[in-house]
């Protein structure tokens, strides 16, 4: 279990960044004011260090 979710929380944002990238390539909605695809990736690079912080406590309780 401890390995899957080291795995899982460091590929969330790898896949968030990579494979779904072509997935919210619109120009419509707009969120803030900003196309979809932009705010995609300005979420997960926000978003990203909360991941990485968890992954911290996951590898320090071991």
């Amino acid at each position: 279990m401890h390995a899957r979710m080291r795995f899982l929380l460091a590929g969330i944002p790898i896949v968030a960044l990579t494979i779904a990238v072509p997935f919210v390539n619109r120009a419509e909605p707009r969120i803030f004011g900003l196309p979809l695809l932009l705010a995609w990736i300005a979420f997960w690079v926000i978003v990203t260090p909360a991941f990485v912080w968890g992954l911290g406590r996951v590898d320090h309780r071991w």
